[in-house]
């Protein structure tokens, strides 16, 4: 694992390198994933079928053996250990009270003259949910995008994930029951997006796309985007770790490394205050490693992607951070609340040691699908604003319309549209 230093001559140059971490080659598949839209769209079911074959070696015999019935999904939901079980509902339980504290209300403001002006939330009428497969199989992720559109008051929700070989995750299955989601479909990568970006003979077109995936599965959605609304564009899975002298080498270690056996890709960054640590925290994670069930993996992110700067100050450490804008960021110091402020572009902010970003994976509440590779400069987690659209809400009473129409009509005769300027003087001159 890279150790820099910020007085280091080269340093710059290493952290420029450091901040290209999340870039994919989008520009090199677009071909490919383009094709794939255009079968699905011209071709529905057919091309669906033949894209199963293809990359998950099966071939459905018939348009329903795309559908995950009901019933295997309440079969896997009764088999599943019942401490498990409990787990899942407390996440749900934890994840619905979350999001559901960030509901947006319609509101209506009356001016004296009687005008109106407001605002009218509502939710989308369906959308669709990609739960990624492949190396692990997320049933979190379920929980994650099904609960924030069913707070959104969602009516029609579709869920795509692929199907390796015809198998399914039977805990992805339970989770499916738990949200009693009914519309689940065994079609994975660029094919399912555009499935439900298009609509097929048996998968509806839907509203909004949301949910991470490989590079395929980004480029799809970013092809559909305008067809549908999409949450963002994600790339590998990342940490960034602020630390002084008083963070434990043991749990900075393994938090690096719990991004780490995520995928090859992922990205683990430490900035500490402290020079004795890097070393210390080095050692551990080399200590760690031979321990995971992933190690093949986390041992390779953490080679080509890992590493830990060490630099004079905390406002230095911050002031890097914030231009990594990391998709989780732990805060290990002394007193992390005092940081808060200063932190201005990370997805996720985990405060204090007993605060591990795997528990805000699972069952904190926040949502855990968040902006990667520096987007959370510009992009939030998802969460049900996603699922939601507003109106703008207008009334005029006529001494309103009075008392601002000439100026309105200006303005529009100013730009040369004289059909809008008419639109107001003619109820003025009544």
């Amino acid at each position: 694992m890279k150790i820099l230093n910020i007085k280091d001559e080269n340093f710059q140059s290493e952290f420029d390198e450091l901040l290209k971490r999340g870039a994919m080659d989008i520009d090199g598949v677009t071909s490919i994933v383009k094709g794939l839209l255009d079968e699905i769209k011209n071709s529905g079911n057919q091309a669906l079928k033949g894209h199963i074959a293809k990359f998950d070696r099966w071939e459905p015999s018939s348009d329903d053996e795309l559908l995950v019935t009901v019933e295997s999904m309440e079969k896997a939901y009764n088999n599943i250990d019942t401490t498990l079980r409990d787990a899942l509902h407390l996440a749900y339980d934890r994840i619905e009270n979350y999001h559901q504290k960030l509901m947006p209300k319609s509101w209506f403001d009356y001016e004296k003259n009687g005008n109106m002006l407001g605002q009218k939330v509502t939710a989308v009428d369906s959308a669709g949910l990609y739960i990624p497969g492949g190396k692990a199989a997320y049933p979190s992720s379920l929980l994650m995008n099904v609960i924030p559109a069913i707070v959104a008051g969602v009516e029609e929700i579709v869920v795509c994930t692929p199907a390796p070989d015809d198998e399914l995750n039977e805990l992805l299955l339970a989770a499916c029951h738990l949200c009693k989601v009914t519309k689940v479909f065994k079609v994975g990568g660029a094919s399912a997006i555009g499935a439900m970006a298009y609509g097929t003979e048996t998968i509806p077109k839907v509203d909004v796309i949301t949910g991470p995936g490989n590079i395929f599965v980004a480029t799809a959605k970013k092809l559909v985007y305008g067809e549908v609304n999409i949450d963002m564009i994600a790339g590998p899975s990342e940490i960034g770790i602020l630390a002084d002298e008083t963070a434990r080498e043991d749990y900075l270690a393994i938090d690096l490394l719990s991004q780490a056996e995520h995928d090859e890709m992922a990205s683990s960054i430490l900035i500490t205050t402290d020079a004795t640590l890097a070393p210390k925290v080095v050692s551990k994670v080399e200590e760690f490693l031979g321990k995971l069930s992933r190690e093949e993996i986390a041992r390779k992110s953490i080679a080509e992607r890992g590493a830990i700067i060490v630099v004079e100050s905390m406002e230095e450490a911050i002031d890097l951070m914030n231009k990594i804008a990391p998709e989780h960021l732990e805060v290990l110091t002394k007193n992390p609340m005092d940081l808060l402020g200063q932190i201005k572009h990370a997805g996720a902010i985990f405060l204090g040691e007993y605060t591990p970003e795997p528990i805000g994976d699972y069952i904190a509440g926040p949502n855990h699908t968040l902006p990667t590779g520096g987007t959370a400069k510009f992009y939030s987690p998802l969460s049900v604003d996603h699922f939601l659209k507003r109106s703008s809400i207008i009334s005029m009473t006529q001494q309103g319309l009075r008392e601002i129409g000439k100026e309105c009509a200006l303005i529009a005769n100013t730009e040369g549209l004289t059909a809008h300027e008419k639109s107001v003087t003619i109820r003025l001159s009544k």
